[in-house]
């Protein structure tokens, strides 16, 4: 399936002139990969905002790769955990991967490989930061998996993804699973502009000693989560859960 995706996104690879005036070989030494079709890891690299420039169009972004890199990182990560964690559930192992692909992780590792440095951005995202945003930088992690995925395929992907990601997992998720589940929902809305989670309270059960409630979470007016608990924090933990479970965050 992931070899079909590969040249389903490889065929509309034609890119225009050179646009690139970053030393391409430092990157390759940065991220231990030499790409076969340089034109990959331009596009790779290319943000929105410098398209009206160029006059190119969206098409010619990194975003599409952007979504493939999505897809194969999931797939390492989740593979990766559920060989190593055999005992764990599903719901644990969601919540697990959730922590190691969110942007926050991603933006620090493409900070960290100094990525920043090599996009193309406009210039006024230069000057407004856009080489360290958070956003920004996460996104550029994606199109660069997703652009090794197509030039050398799963296992070239696969050693990025353990080399920079996974080598360190332990120590990501003991900083990041002290953070409650409703922490981590309220980032993941806030930071793609999605507004604040609202938690409704829909029914409440049993006698005041011990009750049980069921709580609804509300993103952009769409359920996107539900919980139950014995105390209306608990319920609300439950939801926020079920919500990153769904989003696959």
């Amino acid at each position: 399936m992931f070899k079909l995706i590969a040249r389903f996104f490889a065929k509309s690879n034609n890119q225009p002139k050179q646009v690139f005036n970053v030393d391409l070989s430092a990157l390759d030494k940065l991220i231990d990969y030499s790409f076969n079709d340089t034109k990959l890891i331009e596009q790779a690299l290319k943000h929105r905002s410098v398209l009206p420039a160029l006059q190119e169009s969206r098409v010619e972004s990194n975003e599409r790769l952007e979504l493939l890199g999505d897809a194969v990182l999931g797939l390492v990560v989740t593979e990766f955990l559920y060989n190593r964690y055999p005992k764990k559930e599903e719901g644990e192992l969601t919540a697990m991967k959730s922590l190691l692909v969110s942007r926050k992780i991603l933006a620090k590792i493409a900070n960290q490989l100094k990525l920043g440095e090599f996009l193309l951005l406009s210039e006024s995202e230069i000057k407004s930061g856009g080489k360290t945003r958070k956003s920004i930088v996460a996104d550029a992690m994606e199109s660069v998996i997703g652009a090794m995925y197509i030039d050398g395929g799963l296992e070239v992907a696969q050693k990025f993804i353990i080399s920079n990601i996974l080598d360190d997992y332990e120590a990501i998720l003991n900083e990041e699973q002290h953070r409650n589940f409703k922490s981590y929902l309220l980032e993941y809305a806030q930071g793609n502009n999605f507004g604040t989670p609202c938690y409704v309270i829909r029914s409440e059960n049993g006698p005041d000693h011990k009750k049980t409630f069921n709580v609804e979470v509300l993103v952009q007016n769409k359920i996107v989560g539900e919980g139950v608990g014995k105390s209306k924090k608990h319920a609300e933990q439950n939801a926020a859960q079920d919500a990153i479970e769904k989003l696959t965050i």
